[in-house]
């Protein structure tokens, strides 16, 4: 008996045991759940609600609003407009086959269109967004927004793209827009800033010069979603800032006369006004289209701009160095002048061509030009008066003359990054780059506007221009810049010596346009309100010999690569001038036939416009 009874004791102490250590264990159990539950609700609420925020409430960037070009009479001529995107993140979605599949089903896409998304979808990492199609129809991107219950992931984006409605007449002077590469991340902070897939930024021109300007900054939408991902309703819409909207001192009309004239040519059309130095027209032929890059070019397209003979990728204007031929002479005739080599009164006897240490340097003109002062040699541009004038001047005098005039500098400064500086070669510049002492030779050629001596359009439109001043410092702008109406410093600061030579060669110009024997004399306007004075010239691109020389071919009956450049510079209203020009024709022949006749169309708009522009420019000042 004393035995079982001990042995119940011990059973019922032992269950006790159990029964305390079990209930401490439930109880120690029922203690951490109440903190982690207070901990959850109370401590932790904060993060857990956000989490529970970020399944529910979906965050977009969208694309910044891009500032507008607008020219000086405010047309649009870089614009935007709404486009429809779509847009889908591979690792969100759960099955990437079977929505890939409904949405070329949805869009109707080939099968063309369809490996180019899967190719890059391969490409991207799978956080990266793959754009599906960044200018949907509306139709189509209704029926996506229809779909979205069975589209997990696929997210459908209102987009703004550039739009440029003169097409060809504004490509190389505004540029173009096109997605955003790693490298315009990388290297530009504002697009790194402001960058969402599908984002366009500028890739050449103003477009790019302007980036910061331009750019703007991101909307930011807010909104509820349920368990699909669709939609529910809008929570917050955080409005970024449009960019800024730049005024070009461009006039359209004129611009689009200059793609007109240049049409099926290849060549240069700049207009200035001479004291102010707005760019009234800049354009570069051929041209394109530069919408067709606003969402990628096709390959086809790209081919035929990029195979183009007559290289419509290049800004002639900025880019392009030419022999400026006999355009320098009036530049030639100012230096002598002011370095007192020559008067008015100094004649030289043209036979057709001059002898020089075995070496013979032609005339354009076969039989000569018999005795010709400056004036008459300017008119007629006689070869050999300027050759005898180079010679005795010295290239070193004339290099001077010429940086002064902006020959050899960039115009623009650091605007665009693609202008060339030209060359204005002297004698220290040959020993530096070529290791070789200056010829005699070398002078006289660089006296017509030959040899190593090479200068931009907007150059010797800028040169002309300071002509047609009266010779005074001016500084070339495109973008209006109403806040600073201060000049600089310089700005008006005289070129000249003496403002009688100036006077002098601005008579010669104008007898080589509007009399009997000038060069230009078949494209002259007898009426003063549009009358102009100018200067021909003709670059040679190759060494004529003396076989050609003497079949005296004409120019239709020369092989295109090899016809002479054709150029044209010029300021008016002769009596009154306000504005310059110059033209380049490649292998147009020359210029008196060629170039010369666009200034006479081009001179008639430009003045005929000119009281609409000062109306304009009038009532900015009243607003100031």
């Amino acid at each position: 008996m004393i035995n079982s009874s001990s042995d119940n004791v011990k059973k019922l102490n032992s269950i006790n045991r159990r029964m305390f250590i079990t209930g401490s264990l439930k109880f120690l159990i029922m203690i951490g759940i109440v903190t982690r539950l207070f901990s959850l609700q109370i401590r932790e609420n904060k993060k857990y609600l956000t989490l529970s925020d970020k399944n529910r409430i979906r965050e977009w960037k969208l694309a910044p609003v891009r500032g507008e070009f607008h020219d000086y009479f405010g047309n649009v001529v870089a614009g935007n407009f709404e486009s429809y995107q779509l847009h889908i993140i591979p690792e969100q979605v759960e099955d990437f086959r079977y929505v890939i599949y409904r949405v070329k089903d949805l869009l109707e896409l080939s099968d063309k269109q369809f490996k180019k998304i899967l190719k890059k979808k391969n490409e991207i990492k799978p956080w990266e967004t793959l754009i599906v199609s960044d200018n949907l129809s509306w139709k189509k991107f209704s029926k996506i927004n229809n779909h979205l219950y069975d589209l997990n992931g696929v997210k459908p984006v209102i987009s703004i793209s550039r739009n440029y409605p003169y097409k060809e007449n504004f490509t190389h002077l505004i540029g173009y827009v096109s997605q955003a590469n790693q490298n315009d991340i990388d290297t530009t902070e504002v697009i790194k800033k402001n960058f969402v897939p599908g984002l366009k930024v500028g890739k050449v021109g103003l477009e790019k010069s302007f980036e910061n300007e331009l750019i703007g900054s991101n909307d930011i939408e807010r909104y509820e979603v349920n368990a699909y991902g669709r939609r529910i309703s809008q929570l917050e819409f955080q409005k970024g800032e449009k960019g800024k909207t730049l005024r070009l001192t461009i006039d359209t009309e004129v611009q689009k006369l200059t793609n007109e004239l240049l049409k099926d040519k290849a060549g240069s059309i700049c207009v200035m006004d001479i004291y102010t130095g707005e760019i009234i027209a800049m354009h570069s032929s051929p041209s394109f289209d530069p919408n067709l890059f606003v969402f990628g070019i096709s390959k086809d397209e790209w081919q035929l701009i990029r195979n183009d003979p007559m290289k419509p990728l290049v800004n002639k204007t900025l880019q392009g160095n030419y022999s400026p031929g006999s355009t320098i002479k009036p530049l030639v005739a100012l230096s002598a002048l002011e370095n007192g080599i020559i008067n008015t009164n100094f004649t030289v006897k043209c036979t057709g061509k001059t002898e020089m240490y075995g070496q013979t340097y032609h005339c354009w003109k076969k039989k000569g030009h018999g005795f010709v002062s400056l004036r008459n040699a300017m008119k007629q541009s006689c070869d050999t008066y300027f050759y005898e004038i180079a010679r005795r001047l010295g290239v070193d005098r004339l290099s001077e003359t010429a940086k002064r005039f902006g020959l050899g500098e960039k115009v623009f400064g650091d605007l665009f990054s693609i202008e060339k500086k030209g060359l204005v070669p002297n004698t220290q510049w040959k020993k530096n780059a070529l290791g070789q002492g200056w010829l005699l030779g070398e002078t006289i050629i660089t006296g017509i506007g030959q040899g190593y001596i090479q200068t931009t359009p907007i150059q010797l439109c800028l040169m002309t221009a300071q002509i047609g001043n009266g010779g005074y410092k001016i500084y070339p702008q495109i973008v209006v810049n109403e806040k600073n109406l201060v000049p600089p410093a310089d700005k008006f600061t005289p070129l000249f010596e003496n403002s009688k030579n100036i006077r002098i060669i601005q008579d010669a110009m104008f007898g080589s346009t509007n009399e009997v024997m000038g060069t230009s004399y078949r494209s002259r306007i007898d009426n003063p309100k549009y009358q102009f004075a100018g200067k021909t010239g003709t670059s040679q691109v190759k060494k004529i010999t003396e076989q050609e020389r003497e079949l005296d071919l004409k120019t239709f009956e020369i092989p295109y690569e090899q016809r002479d450049h054709a150029l044209y510079v010029a300021y008016g209203p002769y009596k009154n001038p306000k504005y310059a020009l110059s033209i380049i024709v490649e292998h147009g022949g020359n210029g008196s036939t060629t170039a010369a006749p666009m200034a006479k169309k081009l001179f008639k708009l430009i003045i005929d416009r000119d009281k609409l522009r000062k109306s304009i420019n009038d009532k900015k000042y009243l607003e100031i």
